[in-house]
């Protein structure tokens, strides 16, 4: 499947992404991810607009990861720098490349193999930092390019490195429910 099939699917009420072309479909999440994804949305939200950094996007915006076969991801949230949003704008597909920070909280629903395919997807892409965040083990792994992943729990300071320099918050307060 391609990018233009994928966005001329009809509505059901499922979320869809592609896999080297193939269509995943994923439940919907449930209550505890909704909150823990709007504190995170809000903090960022705040941060960037106050510097003018760029936009963050919501709503598993789709990001075309890759082409022929085409790799579509909707990262629960994303931050896009301006340089790289402004010459493309809100297009009403999805964004041609890759956001530069893109944050997935996990549902229960979650496997580890298909988590541990889009951490590579969005690093293969050329994202430049991924934040994965647990409610129920109440920790983030924070995937950066080249590097091992780090594992920050509760009561360490999640940053936002070179991505969003000067952002940080308490790992407590991101999976706060």
């Amino acid at each position: 499947m391609t990018v233009d099939e994928l966005y001329s699917l009809p509505d059901d009420g499922q979320t869809y992404e592609l896999q080297a072309g193939l269509l995943l479909a994923e439940p919907l999440p449930g209550t505890r991810h909704g909150l823990v994804l709007s504190g995170i949305v809000a903090a960022l939200d705040e941060f960037v607009r106050e510097r003018g950094l760029g936009v963050v996007l919501t709503g598993d915006t789709g990001f075309v990861l890759a082409r022929s076969p085409d790799t579509v991801r909707g990262p629960d949230v994303a931050f896009v720098r301006r340089a790289r949003f402004d010459p493309v704008g809100a297009v009403a597909a999805a964004f041609p490349g890759p956001p530069d920070l893109a944050v997935e909280v996990l549902s229960p629903s979650d496997r580890p193999g298909d988590v541990h395919a889009k951490i590579a997807d969005y690093l293969a892409a050329g994202t430049r930092l991924v934040w994965v965040v647990d409610p129920v083990a109440r920790e983030v792994s924070v995937y950066p390019p080249l590097l091992s992943p780090r594992r920050l729990g509760p009561a360490d300071t999640l940053e936002g490195d070179e991505v969003l320099p000067g952002f940080s918050m308490r790992v407590e307060e991101m999976v706060r429910t």
